[in-house]
């Protein structure tokens, strides 16, 4: 019996094992026969299956051909493919392969994918981190290796180094073309062995996303679920082709065997061995896995690219060619920009970081600590309890509250949980303190009221449901004292008259609980408390997502800069970032522990931090041909209190009569305005008009600014048509996208590309109201990540930067940063600008000025 026969034997015995023990006899020896069916498949590879085609086809047989009944089993379906796989295990054979690669076939579109070991590929970097224990090449049904086979799989498990070294001449090409999914992965994991991966042609993921980038909610990007879709790999493959291509197939569905209790019965849970033991006990369904990934993308990559050559590509109303040529001219080169940007990476101070960490550590526990003071005067036990336990908090706001799903449940008005003893009680009855206690929680507080609520249909207690609660209050003072003073943990009581008290109250918007709690001081110190919650989830978001993360050494290589991975996954085509996600970093005056603070420059470099000023307001003046938009960027200045001058009469009076300055620039000598500036006299004013611009711009709606507002729709929709009062162009242009989304189910961005929204057609009256401020939004923040992307090109190219040694290293929404000698930074900076400034090859095609400010200094925070 052929050796691959034996292998493919023991495969199926195995996994079918369990399960032919529970079987009667005749169970046994119709398994038996149909797995003989399978032996002489995989032996005679020529066998009857369906019309062949050039005596070659790999059609998917069932088991209703021949003695099947039923569709095979994934494993049975993978290993069809063994036959057309050549392994490569020795340097003789990789010798003769990579001579045939880079000759006779060099001129092929060659797909290839790698398995790596050693490696948590949602925790860790492959910068440094994993080891290749096998890879692909696939050249097409066109390319034989020998016995016909067409896809080259290269056992590196065992000391293979050597014979990946081999195929470095294959990869370091760069005219020979690679294609791949998920290509950052596979060129660090490859480039950790010393080899500059160059060739590349195509992202499939990328591809995918230019062509569709609404499935997140259909499926998402996966090689699994793309090359499984007949509706993306329908055409552009050869008849051939089509026959070899499976369609990847899941690990879990090959490999997956049932968990095993104590008991020796089977669980529910379904476990997968390490990739290093499959490939050494399951080796042919492991290598036709394995193979079929590179086999699977080069079908994946010739059909998305069928499918966007026809799709028109309209740059600014201009016929510039196919989207496919969009993908060539841009999203190919920032595809391999940002591997290279990956690939460098980033210094971190992990001496600030820690000390930030002690820091923040300590006001967490004054915050949970001042939440269980107020909470414990209403239940005793809260003083026990985890503030950071949902279930927890929600007993203690919501106990008894019925499910919003379901009328019939309800939660408990009292319930007892186990809590860490950390306090060292002593349980009646017992001699010594157990490692853990019982604590009872029960609701306080009055009917507590909330919009929000879980996907199990019960109240929420997220950090923006908290928020709500609160309100906009501070969580450093409360009234803890019965004679209505405000006490704070470190300072002296501070008595407050009514009038005061009633200053504070404007000053402060108190949420939901001041209502629920009874108002007055038991209201007052209720949001306040709550506030203290929200503290302590804030300090969590950032001690659990940067603080900690940043410090580790899985994201970070040999070097000690960290290596996040950026990503083009978002549906308006903007950046995403993970380990860690640095587009979620706090807002610069939000962020107390200075965590910009940390990235660094190395020695002798500097950092450029180069920021776009007001770019959505900016493009949308654009897209919009608003004059009022476009008058007032092109007169610069403060956009926001132009807005509010413009939006509101009496301000406006007040900058002609000259009580208030639009904006001031300050002579020699002078230390402060001789009136007082617009952002200052009319801050609230100003601030509303700052919160309409990009909101505006979003497609937010009254009911939404209303909620934001704290005021009444009425109120809202009346400040909404002030500032749309001089700018009917927009109204206008937003009308016209709505329109859009309605009749064509897409909008467009800037420079072309599309975002679907398949689901128009058959959408709620919600659903459709989320659509259409989705099809106002994407233009806007599509085409400024559009401009990022382009500026980020051309600084990449500009030959003066890459002389002086500047590199590109991060870009967090509208914001780059760049590390270089230090003695070159003001030049360099010069040059960053100017690249920002006209990012279109050197041009600026808006009919508005792009704004740029760039800072130098050895750390982000002092960029800022």
């Amino acid at each position: 019996m052929p050796c691959q026969i034996l292998h493919c034997r023991s495969s199926v015995q195995k996994i079918r094992k369990d399960e032919h023990l529970k079987r009667s006899r005749v169970d046994l020896n119709e398994d038996e026969e149909k797995f003989h069916e399978l032996e002489r498949a995989v032996a005679d590879p020529e066998r009857e299956r369906g019309k062949a085609v050039n005596g070659e086809d790999l059609t998917i047989p069932t088991k209703g051909q021949g003695d099947y009944s039923t569709p095979l089993t994934p494993l049975e379906r993978v290993t069809q493919i063994y036959d057309k796989v050549l392994v490569v295990d020795n340097i003789s054979m990789a010798k003769s392969v990579v001579k045939m690669l880079t000759t006779k076939y060099r001129k092929l579109i060659h797909s290839c994918d790698t398995e790596a070991s050693n490696i948590d590929v949602k925790l860790e970097t492959p910068v440094n981190h994993g080891e290749i224990i096998c890879f692909s090449i696939y050249s097409g049904p066109q390319a034989n290796f020998g016995d016909n086979k067409s896809c080259i799989w290269v056992d590196t498990l065992d000391g293979g180094r050597e014979l990946l070294m081999e195929f470095a001449p294959f990869f370091e090409d760069s005219q020979i073309r690679k294609v791949w999914h998920n290509y950052s992965f596979d060129y660090h994991i490859i480039e950790n062995y010393g080899i500059k991966v160059a060739g590349f042609h195509a992202d499939t993921m990328h591809l995918a996303r230019l062509w569709d980038s609404s499935r997140k909610i259909s499926g998402g990007y996966s090689l699994e679920v793309l090359s499984s879709d007949k509706k993306i790999m329908s055409g552009g493959q050869s008849v051939d082709e089509e026959k070899l291509t499976l369609g990847k197939l899941s690990m879990k569905s090959i490999f997956g065997k049932k968990k095993v209790k104590k008991d020796g019965s089977e669980g529910k849970i379904i476990i997968v061995d390490p990739v290093e033991v499959l490939q050494r006990e399951e080796r042919v369904p492991w290598i036709c896995y394995s193979a079929l990934d590179a086999i699977s993308t080069l079908a994946l990559y010739k059909s998305l690219k069928h499918k966007l050559m026809p799709m028109e590509w309209i740059l600014d109303g201009e016929h510039r060619g196919s989207m496919y040529d969009f993908y060539e001219e841009y999203w190919l080169p920032f595809g391999d920009l940002l591997v290279q940007m990956e690939k460098e990476g980033v210094l971190v101070d992990r001496e600030h970081l820690s000390s930030m960490e002690a820091v923040a550590t300590a006001e967490q526990q004054v915050a949970v600590g001042r939440f269980r003071k107020w909470a414990s005067k209403l239940c005793p036990d809260a003083e026990y309890m985890n503030v950071g336990s949902d279930t927890q908090i929600r007993q203690l706001f919501f106990g008894g509250t019925m499910n919003s799903k379901d009328q019939n449940e309800f939660l408990p008005e009292k319930k007892t949980f186990k809590v860490p003893n950390v306090n060292k009680v002593i349980e009646d009855g017992k001699k010594t303190p157990l490692k853990f206690r019982n604590i009872t929680l029960e609701k306080i507080g009055g009917n507590m009221q909330t919009e929000i609520f879980t996907n199990s249909g019960w109240p929420s207690v997220s950090g923006v449901a908290l928020k709500t609660f609160a309100g906009k209050v501070s969580a450093d003072q409360y009234f803890m004292d019965p004679n209505y003073g405000f006490q704070s943990e470190s300072t002296e009581e501070i008595p407050l008259d009514s009038e005061e008290e009633d200053q504070i109250k404007d000053a402060c918007s108190y949420g939901t609980a001041y209502d629920a709690f009874g108002g007055g001081r038991e209201g007052k110190e209720a949001c306040h408390a709550i506030a203290s919650l929200c503290e302590v989830c804030s300090i969590d978001s950032l001690i659990s997502n940067f603080i900690l993360p940043l410090q580790g050494d899985h994201i970070s290589g040999k070097s000690g800069r960290i290596h996040c991975s950026l990503n083009i996954n978002t549906e308006t085509g903007r950046l995403s970032c993970r380990r860690p996600n640095l587009q979620n970093q706090p807002a610069l005056e939000k962020d107390r522990y200075k965590i910009r603070k940390a990235f660094i420059a190395g020695p002798g470099n500097s950092l450029i931090v180069a920021d776009y000023g007001q770019l959505e307001l900016r493009v949308l003046a654009h897209l919009a041909n608003c004059k009022s938009m476009l008058d007032a960027f092109k007169a610069g200045g403060d956009f926001h209190s132009r807005t509010a001058m413009n939006m509101y009469s009496h301000v406006r009076e007040a900058v002609d009569q000259k009580h208030v300055l639009l904006e001031w620039h300050p002579q020699p000598g002078e230390e402060k305005p001789p009136v007082p500036l617009l952002k200052d006299a009319f801050a609230s004013e100003r601030r509303k008009a700052k919160m309409l611009n990009f909101s505006i711009a979003y497609g937010k709606t009254p009911v939404g600014l209303a909620r934001d507002w704290k005021v009444s729709v009425k109120e809202a929709k009346k400040t909404v048509e002030l500032w749309y009062k001089e700018r009917q162009e927009v109204l206008h242009w937003q009308d016209q996208r709505k329109k859009e989304a309605n009749t064509k189910h897409c909008v467009n961005t800037l420079l072309g590309r599309a975002r679907r929204f398949p689901s128009m057609a058959h959408a709620s009256y919600s659903l459709k109201n989320h659509i259409e401020r989705a099809a106002i939004n994407t233009p806007v923040q599509g085409s400024a990540a559009d401009i990022a992307m382009c500026a980020m090109l051309e600084i990449s190219r500009n030959a003066h930067l890459k002389d002086l040694g500047w590199k590109l290293l991060l870009q967090v929404h509208d914001e780059v940063i760049l590390e270089g000698p230090t003695e070159s930074a003001e030049i360099a900076k010069a040059i960053v600008v100017e690249c920002m400034s006209k990012p279109f090859y050197g041009t600026n095609f808006l009919k508005v000025d792009l704004s740029v400010d760039a800072k130098c200094a050895q750390n982000w925070y002092a960029a800022k």
